[in-house]
């Protein structure tokens, strides 16, 4: 290969510098060629209205996959929670690198954990605050059974102005992914990592999309290095079961799947989804388990699976407007 550079693609914050700044290091690596970061800015990072409002799927990925299609950068780096479930056929989803931790985290006053925060015994009401509808049905779903006095409050912005509520006490708590956290060096101002027996996380959470044009084919065959099969088939049926929900990713849907063991063999994959109403009182959570898919259409068909049994459940009501 030349050593003319490769243009990576990223958003401008924080978090996607990091995630952007590894991968470019593990492309350095595997393809030996040098790699320098292009900034894009998105509509989602200038735009002050909450995400359910603006679209919230593809907001931050759009301005990214339109630089890639005019040939201003030759791969872009996303959050894979942040891609719309249609693959544009122009463009390839090159590689799915090993996932990070996929759980949501709380950053609370005091060091608090969630159950300290919404105690009895606490004084008042804790205002805790995510701009997740998905967090907000489980949240709110978990402090209702458990008896917690916890109220969610829609913010936006990134972790900096985030966790900012929290030290100014505006806010009783934040809930964040610790996938990020983790990126930017700041997991260890967590004081509750959030079972995701508690909190599904959202499809994709905590991986990463490194996605190029469809016909550039050394690059799609360099960029497959850093794919890891498993987290690629996890998430295809996390993003399958949203698909065939119907629901954009400012829906309340969490899926997570992941890989059960023998021993030391990976024997199935269990798929886990839930949609609820913003305020807890209605959930439909439901899972499956089946074999590890090896192709794309059986990771593919285990979502869907999961999600016909989730709407016979009564799911589709609760998701408010059906995106069309």
């Amino acid at each position: 290969m030349s050593e003319q550079a490769l243009r990576l693609g990223t958003r401008r914050s924080k978090l996607a510098m990091a995630q952007s700044g590894q991968v470019a290091d593990a492309v350095r690596q595997v393809t030996g060629r040098p790699v320098e970061l292009v900034e894009i800015t998105t509509y989602g990072d200038t735009s002050r209205e909450h995400l359910a409002q603006i679209g919230g799927t593809g907001v931050f990925v759009t301005a990214l996959r339109d630089a890639l299609l005019r040939g201003e950068v030759d791969f872009a780096v996303h959050s894979l929670k942040d891609l719309p479930t249609a693959q544009p056929d122009d463009l390839a989803l090159a590689a799915v690198p090993v996932r990070e931790d996929p759980r949501d985290v709380l950053v609370a006053r005091d060091g608090l954990t969630f159950e300290g925060l919404g105690a009895p015994s606490a004084k008042g009401t804790a205002r805790v605050g995510t701009g997740s509808p998905r967090r907000m049905a489980q949240l709110n779903a978990y402090a209702r059974s458990h008896g917690l006095a916890i109220e969610t409050v829609p913010i936006r912005g990134n972790v900096d102005s985030r966790i900012g509520y929290v030290r100014s006490g505006e806010l009783d708590g934040v809930v964040l992914a610790a996938a990020g956290l983790h990126r930017i060096g700041r997991i260890d101002e967590v004081t509750d990592f959030l079972p995701v027996d508690t909190v599904l996380p959202a499809p994709g959470q905590g991986a990463l999309a490194i996605e190029c044009a469809a016909d550039n084919a050394d690059l799609i065959a360099a960029l497959a290095e850093l794919d890891d099969p498993f987290t690629r088939a996890a998430v295809t049926a996390e993003r399958s079961l949203l698909a065939a929900l119907e629901a954009g990713c400012s829906a309340p849907v969490g899926a997570l799947a992941d890989l059960l063991a023998d021993g030391q063999i990976v024997t199935e994959m269990r798929l886990r989804g839930v949609v609820g109403t913003t305020d807890g009182s209605t959930l439909v959570q439901l899972s499956t388990t089946g074999p590890v898919p090896e192709t794309h259409d059986q990771a593919m068909a285990l979502g869907r699976e999961l999600a016909a049994e989730m709407l016979a459940k009564g799911a589709a009501g609760l998701m408010g407007e059906r995106a069309h």
